[in-house]
């Protein structure tokens, strides 16, 4: 896996081996952040079920402001940290539980990734972007990764601009009502 442009291009990263993780396709990385094109410079940038940091890094990579990586498995983050010093472009690293991390934390961020494990039942991953929205600012963007199939039903505050698939994967473009 490495960081496709940008700053750090052909950077390789590590991968966590703990099983727990499943790094997004180059493919699907490739064709999100085409879909975004110039929401990523300048962005303040959230990445929750962090992993190995690539969606983050490559938002730092294409020149975005700031990177906040939410992860909280021990192999993952220490493949996390090592990443982020590795590109060395910022970002803070935060060990926790995501739905803790959102009751606690303060926005706003532009640019927001969800990449929960497969497992997680749909209705968590339902929760986890209801508490995302006060987090996002007008106009924000929220991608979801997960598993295809299932049915989402966006909270309030939060419409679907896109979905695409992807295998067994589908990555879903949420958007936060109110002009930026």
């Amino acid at each position: 896996m490495r960081i496709i442009t940008g700053l750090a291009k052909g950077r390789r990263l590590l991968a966590p081996r703990d099983g727990g993780t499943r790094p997004m396709t180059e493919r699907a990385r490739e064709g999100l952040f085409s879909s975004l094109g110039s929401a990523v410079p300048g962005a303040r940038v959230l990445d929750l079920y962090a992993g190995s940091g690539s969606l983050g890094l490559e938002c730092l990579s294409r020149g975005a402001d700031s990177a906040v990586f939410v992860e909280r498995g021990r192999v993952a983050l220490a493949a996390l940290r090592a990443n982020v010093a590795a590109v060395g472009l910022g970002g803070e690293v935060v060990a926790a539980d995501v739905g803790d991390y959102l009751a606690r934390a303060a926005g706003p961020f532009d640019l927001a990734f969800v990449d929960p494990p497969y497992a997680l039942p749909l209705g968590s991953v339902e929760q986890i972007l209801g508490g995302l929205v006060r987090l996002l600012a007008a106009g924000g963007t929220a991608v979801l990764h997960r598993r295809a199939g299932g049915g989402l039903t966006p909270p309030p505050g939060l419409e679907v601009a896109d979905r695409r698939r992807y295998g067994d994967s589908e990555i879903t473009r949420l958007v936060k009502e109110g002009a930026p």
